[in-house]
């Protein structure tokens, strides 16, 4: 939470600066755009993530080997020129994680020089293709980490400073349907006192999926008050003594609110559709992992609180 109000602060910091600036007279020297597209002028599916500000931000949808074009418009402000050294035109996709915070690892990195050395006097129209680009890994944005892809705009000047301006888009990639997928078997048990089982018809699903299970209690010798599952992420990041954890609990389902009896058993059935979950990523380019798991808590009525834990795998099926 410290880092996302810190990066807000930064946010707030910059649009302000902005603001005394034009108000000051120092306005931009232009305005940059880009048209996001597919091949062929095909306008992108939309959708809306949590940028990291955390502010919901609605962004231009792609997937692996999709191609990635469009057209910038730079439009100069009323009555200036801009001298430059050239315009480039970048496809970028990066890895920041927040502890090294402005540092990024590029895995993706394709340029288009779409100008030389020149001046702008009146709106200007650049056309750019980055065709069938291998995007393998999904956008993300977690607690230390997020990975991105931008197209990025770059008006090179030598003595005012450059202008430069990053338009973000969004990658989504689907899985197949895992041929083996086996159920899930647990016991919780506490000698004499407790004993449970509890039963998941799947260890893989799909971020639309619905979790279906039991729970069966065997004995109870302790008296239990509730019960719930939660859904935990977590994501590592780093290694070694620069490695670091973070788990949230994403989702959260009362399984049972009173005392359970010998021989009952719970159904479980959890819609995972109804959460902002990701698919699972394993060591994304040696930077980073996020992983799921399934969390049975139960209180007793003296507020003592039993856990067990399995890891599930997360896939997505659709965009």
């Amino acid at each position: 939470r410290e880092r996302v109000s810190e990066r807000e602060r930064e946010r707030v910091a910059s649009t302000r600066t902005r603001s005394v600036m034009n108000f000051l007279g120092f306005k931009p020297a232009c305005t940059v755009d880009v048209e996001l597209l597919k091949g062929d002028g095909v306008k992108p599916e939309l959708v809306t993530l949590r940028s990291a500000s955390g502010v919901p931000e609605t962004i231009p949808l792609y997937t692996d080997g999709d191609t990635v074009s469009g057209v910038v418009t730079i439009t100069p402000a009323f009555g200036k020129k801009i001298d430059h050294q050239g315009i480039k035109i970048e496809l970028l996709g990066q890895i920041e994680a927040y502890y090294d915070k402005g540092s990024f690892y590029d895995f993706i990195a394709s340029v288009r020089e779409v100008s030389g050395p020149g001046e702008i006097k009146e709106e200007l129209k650049y056309d750019f293709e980055f065709p069938n680009v291998e995007m393998l890994n999904e956008t993300y944005s977690g607690v230390n980490v997020r990975l991105r892809y931008i197209v990025k705009v770059s008006l090179v000047r030598s003595y005012r400073g450059s202008i430069v301006k990053d338009f973000p888009f969004c990658v989504r990639n689907t899985a197949i349907l895992p041929e083996i997928n086996n159920s899930i078997k647990m016991e919780v048990g506490i000698e004499d006192c407790l004993h449970i089982e509890f039963e998941y018809r799947k260890s893989k699903y799909h971020l639309k999926d619905v979790l279906v299970g039991k729970i069966y209690f065997l004995l109870v010798q302790i008296k239990l008050k509730h019960m719930e599952l939660e859904i935990r992420r977590r994501e590592t990041t780093g290694s070694g003594s620069n490695q670091y954890n973070e788990t949230q609990t994403m989702a959260k389902y009362e399984v049972m609110d009173g005392a359970p009896v010998k021989g009952e058993c719970i159904p479980i059935r959890l819609f995972l559709g109804a959460y902002d979950l990701s698919p699972t990523y394993k060591d994304v380019m040696n930077k980073f992992s996020v992983r799921y798991f399934l969390n049975l808590v139960l209180v007793d009525e003296e507020d003592r609180r039993y856990f067990k834990q399995q890891e599930i795998h997360l896939f997505r099926t659709e965009m």
